[in-house]
């Protein structure tokens, strides 16, 4: 369902203070922690603390999404929403019916994410047709610290050997269901995961091991 296009001005969101550059620099670091998995990346202090998601969601989103991207929100989130509309003008989606099209997703309850294989993943011919998946997480760090979340040992191209990164927010059964999605490659979901101002990227050639 195509989300009501009138925006709620009165929760208007400052966008970024530079536009150019500070878009230019979220999407640098978007593309190093993709091409980098393990790696976490600042996105800076660009925007704004906001209740409904972390600086390193929104400016990944704002820095990503366009008139021409559609973003589906788990949940109504109106200062997103907004800022969305004003700043990439990207037709926002809502409700399960729109998930086989949206081409970014927004998870703020990864704990309640709808089962993976109901979001485009692409096909052999076109595995470009597929969602990132930005999930906001309430704890995430590089290495093992034993706390705050899962720990996670990460495999694939553009990891040496391996990186242990530590994930909360998702369990255990949320990794198993991205790994049944193996078998589908090249098509598949990329995976932006944030908190705070920092992001860990997880593209489909990434393998996760819970340990």
């Amino acid at each position: 369902m195509l989300m009501a296009s009138i925006p709620d001005w009165s929760q208007l969101q400052p966008g970024f203070a530079d536009p150019v550059h500070d878009a230019q620099g979220v999407f640098r670091a978007v593309l190093d922690a993709l091409a980098r998995p393990g790696g976490l990346r600042s996105v800076g202090s660009r925007l704004a603390p906001s209740k409904e998601t972390s600086i390193a969601a929104r400016a990944t989103l704002l820095a990503l999404a366009d008139a021409t991207t559609s973003v589906w929100l788990q949940f109504p989130l109106p200062e997103v929403a907004s800022a969305l509309r004003f700043h990439t003008g990207a037709p926002l989606l809502s409700g399960e019916a729109d998930l086989a099209t949206a081409q970014f997703a927004l998870l703020t309850d990864p704990a309640r994410c709808p089962a993976l294989e109901r979001f485009a993943f692409g096909t052999a011919e076109s595995p470009e047709h597929s969602a990132t998946l930005i999930v906001d997480v309430p704890a995430l760090a590089a290495g093992h610290t034993g706390t705050g979340g899962l720990h996670l040992r990460l495999r694939g191209p553009g990891i040496a050997s391996h990186a242990d990164v530590t994930v909360g927010g998702l369990d255990t059964a949320f990794w198993q269901a991205r790994a049944a999605l193996a078998p589908r490659f090249p098509a598949g979901l990329d995976l932006l995961i944030a908190a705070g101002d920092t992001v860990l990227g997880l593209p489909r050639t990434t393998h996760v091991e819970v340990c």
